[in-house]
């Protein structure tokens, strides 16, 4: 299955598989960062008795991915899904497993970017032989993995403290395209912080210490130089009323 931007075929898919569902949904992806709509669709599997897991990494090579992940842990906790964090080197897998007949192997990472911006490329098996050698191998993945719980207060945290290797070092390097599908869940918690209409804890206090550390340099900026602010805004502004301006022409010209 090949998508391309504007084309969620990939993500209607992942929807439908996460509908039908039975027995079990196993996902590997380093890169979540889940819509509200397929966040509900694996909590609605899960309370339905689907075996719902999420195999994240613990150390992301895009520093600030792991904090907006564990940013929508609570919810899929609360709702019935398993999450585990692979405690070896970085991940990139990305897979999905169903019921031990269909399987997902390919490019696509499970957040708005991937789904709907990029150009990915997945391989579809409804296959039981592919499959259980899918769930197989996740269970070895699972072997080197922590599994994460809400406990003391409803706090996230691992189940079980492993000894001897710790994570590997995080590194600077990664993909900018990536790192902005986290725009999403960073203004669910923002906007969770400002209007208190769900529970925050310290799975979501990095991403507003990041956001208030930028916030306030930028208002002193604002107050002493606001043309620095004004231009920038203006510009954008302007250049998205050309942009809605022509493709409504377009749409018009099409229609005629």
């Amino acid at each position: 299955m090949a998508s391309m931007p504007t084309i969620a075929g990939v993500y209607r898919l992942d929807q439908l598989i996460a509908a039908i569902a039975r027995r079990s949904i196993w996902l590997t992806d380093p890169y979540f960062v889940g819509t509200t709509s397929y966040v509900e669709a694996l909590k609605a599997a899960a309370n339905d008795g689907v075996d719902v897991r999420l195999l994240v990494p613990r150390a992301s090579d895009i520093p600030m991915m792991r904090a907006v992940s564990r940013a929508g842990f609570r919810g899929l906790l609360e709702g019935g899904v398993r999450i585990f964090e692979w405690t070896g080197s970085m991940v990139h897998a990305k897979t999905a497993v169903a019921d031990g007949r269909w399987a997902r192997v390919g490019s696509t990472n499970l957040n708005l970017a991937s789904w709907m911006g990029n150009w990915e490329l997945d391989v579809i098996a409804e296959d039981e032989r592919f499959s259980q050698k899918m769930e197989n191998m996740y269970l070895q993945d699972l072997a080197h993995s922590i599994e994460i719980v809400l406990r003391d207060k409803n706090r996230v945290r691992p189940a079980v403290e492993r000894t001897g290797n710790g994570p590997p070092q995080k590194t600077a390097s990664g993909s900018a395209g990536r790192a902005a599908a986290g725009v999403l869940r960073i203004g669910n918690a923002v906007g969770a912080a400002i209007t208190s209409h769900r529970v925050l804890g310290p799975a979501e206090a990095r991403i507003m210490f990041i956001v208030a550390c930028f916030l306030l340099p930028l208002t002193v900026v604002a107050i002493l130089w606001p043309r620095v602010v004004a231009v920038p805004i203006a510009v954008l502004g302007g250049w998205l009323a050309i942009s809605l301006l022509v493709r409504a022409y377009r749409l018009r010209a099409r229609r005629n």
